[in-house]
């Protein structure tokens, strides 16, 4: 991998960090929490965030926000196939 491939893998992970780092701040989770997450790179230049291990707690938090923004987004899509 060339290093601009690199350089643009990386950015990408460190963006998808900090937007993680910012959900679980408004999530109201500690932020030892979020020294937990990682950007990485992959040999082959995939970008990832490498999320570490977590209590059970927070995990149960993050996945409770999840399943909510997914029911909001599917009432509002029903919401504009309905009309209203």
């Amino acid at each position: 991998m060339d290093m601009q491939t690199w350089r643009a893998s990386r950015a990408r992970a460190d963006n998808a960090t900090k937007a993680l780092r910012e959900a679980l701040t408004a999530l109201g989770l500690p932020e030892r929490v979020q020294q937990h997450l990682r950007p990485m790179v992959t040999h082959s230049g995939t970008p990832l965030v490498h999320v570490g291990m977590l209590n059970a707690e927070y995990i149960e938090q993050i996945a409770e926000a999840l399943r909510a923004a997914a029911e909001a987004r599917i009432l509002t899509a029903a919401a504009h196939e309905s009309g209203s």
